[in-house]
């Protein structure tokens, strides 16, 4: 029983000497910028109630959160977030006796991520909330004390990000989108997945707020993605210019004060868009791959715990802006680091290099790489980087790569967080469900069975069908299983169906299709947006669906 005595649990780990001396050090600076932009320090308990989190299931959703029961069999959470706490111990111990009321704190959160990500489950944060404001200067006042606090770590190149949450949903509203509707725009907004959201903004009659919405996850930049809009909306809805307005007060703000060239508009940005209610803004720092800063505008959130008050705040990841700071003295050294793109190994491999040389690309380094894995192309201005399939994934996630080039198969089994941008038409296949010849899945009333090498494809398809299946993993020849009498069906990629004849099989359903997709890393296409566009635009003029 004494198996896990000297090991941590996943997602955590002990910081010695040196580690925790700088922890300690960046936190203290940060500290003294909140405190002289006076702020006071609050500290909520490690665990709360189930209850405080249960009303914002989107945000937190319960299989993210460290569960367990007390005494009296009440459930209890380690807390995911320090927001809702706040909120809490402000509207249920204080009549809001000043306003502004501004408040840090500085203290670990707890969610449980994905296994083997390399994420944490216990993240140290620092942040501010303030509390009863509800104006332009007050949201410019939170961005510049998230530039100041980012400085003070010695982080100098880094970026806010920006949006207006007010604008996407305003859209949304304006075209008649249901909520399911709703949710999965917002996610290929999100993503920036600009072929799926095609697909689906077709079936709407408002043509010109479909149009408005396709173009949202396109326009990030400068100033001049203010002036698009803006000539987008005319004549269309002046609510929704208001809501463009608002983040150009914002950002000729910033500009006077001296943050303009930190300053990144992305009208794409439209993270937890149940939670937040206007201002929503992320701070990237240069080769770090997530976020160093989030945070926005939540005036609906007190209203749950019945305070009438709104509110605008942020969150630090006190290690990701610590590994931001280790990189600051490496900068210059290197130079200008190349465009990395990891592409999977194999027959995609192979369509990508003809794609690439169409595109005008000198690739004879990546033809002749021997057994090479990182290969310098474009005269040294760009890398290949070869890797598995849900590698590529993986290192662009973590930004160690810029751009991966991944089935989309690969992406839908794994996930992840990135930008999805182009459809490439390389390597077209189809996800479907077989059975043996003759055989109707449907058929019965017992559980059916599933054999797959994609798990979490399979299931979600039958749990958006509402039918309840078993699922064996296999790693091997899938088709395998249903002529051994192991599952009663198989859900695998079929291109031209000729293994699953040759052993007796046939397609039941199509899943969907699937094709070879560019992906990019969210930090990077901040730091390289120019050269992340240009390598797109290069190889959206040249697919061509025959290579």
């Amino acid at each position: 029983m004494d198996r896990y005595m000297n090991i941590t649990p996943d997602g955590t780990k002990d910081y010695m000497f040196n580690q925790a001396k700088k922890i300690r050090e960046t936190e203290e600076k940060i500290r003294e910028v909140f405190e002289k932009s006076g702020y006071g320090e609050v500290i909520t308990p490690a665990v709360e109630f189930y209850d405080v989190f249960a009303t914002n299931e989107s945000h937190f959703p319960q299989e993210s959160l460290y569960k367990t029961v007390d005494s009296k069999g009440r459930m209890l959470v380690m807390r995911p977030d320090s927001t809702i706490p706040i909120a809490r111990m402000i509207s249920s111990k204080l009549n809001l006796p000043e306003i502004p009321l501004k408040l840090y704190y500085s203290q670990a959160v707890y969610r449980q991520e994905d296994t083997l990500k390399g994420r944490k489950n216990e993240i140290r944060q620092m942040g501010i909330e303030n509390i009863g404001m509800r104006d332009t200067n007050t949201d410019v006042d939170v961005l510049q004390l998230a530039a100041r606090a980012i400085e003070s770590a010695g982080v100098k190149n880094y970026r806010l990000e920006i949006g207006n949450i007010g604008l996407f949903n305003g859209l949304l509203d304006k075209i008649g989108a249901s909520e399911k509707e709703k949710e999965e725009i917002y996610t290929l907004v999100l993503s920036k997945n600009y072929a799926a959201l095609k697909d689906i903004l077709e079936n709407f009659s408002d043509k010109k707020g479909a149009e408005i919405i396709m173009e949202l996850p396109k326009m990030f930049g400068g100033i001049e993605v203010i002036t698009e809009i803006k000539k987008m909306l005319s004549g269309y809805d002046r609510s929704l210019i208001e809501t463009v307005l608002y983040l150009e007060e914002i950002v000729n703000a910033m500009n006077r004060n001296g943050y303009g060239d930190h300053i990144f508009i992305d009208l794409g940005l439209v993270n937890q868009v149940d939670y937040y209610t206007g201002l929503i803004f992320r701070g990237y720092a240069d080769k770090i791959g997530e976020a160093v800063v989030s945070g926005g505008r939540y005036d609906d959130l007190y209203k749950g715990m019945g305070t009438d008050v709104c509110a605008v705040g942020f969150a630090i990841n006190v290690e990701q802006l610590i590994a931001a700071s280790k990189l600051v003295k490496e900068e210059g050294k290197k130079g200008k680091s190349p465009l990395r793109i990891a592409i999977t190994k194999g027959r995609m491999e192979e369509q990508v290099g003809k794609l690439l040389t169409k595109a005008g690309y000198e690739i004879s380094a990546l033809e002749d790489k021997g057994r090479k894995l990182i290969i310098p192309i474009a005269g040294g201005s760009m890398e290949i980087v070869l890797a598995k399939a849900p590698d590529v994934i993986t290192y662009v996630e973590h930004g160690v790569c810029d751009i991966g080039i991944v089935g989309k198969d690969t992406i839908l089994e794994y996930g992840g967080t990135y930008y999805e941008v182009l459809d490439l038409k390389l390597g077209k296949c189809r996800f479907a469900l077989a059975t043996q010849k003759g055989e109707d899945f449907y058929e019965g009333y017992k559980t059916k069975r599933i054999a797959t090498k994609y798990p979490n494809v399979t299931k979600k398809y039958f749990n958006d069908k509402g039918i309840d299946i078993e699922i064996i993993k296999i790693e091997g020849s899938v088709e395998l299983a249903p002529l051994l009498s192991l599952s009663d069906g198989i859900v695998d990629i079929v291109e031209t169906g000729t293994t699953l004849k040759e052993n007796g099989l046939e397609v039941q359903e199509i899943i969907r299709e699937i094709s070879a997709r560019a992906i990019v890393n969210i930090a990077g296409m901040k730091f390289k947006k120019e050269e992340i566009e240009e390598f797109m635009q290069r190889l959206g003029e040249n697919i061509d669906e025959d290579i």
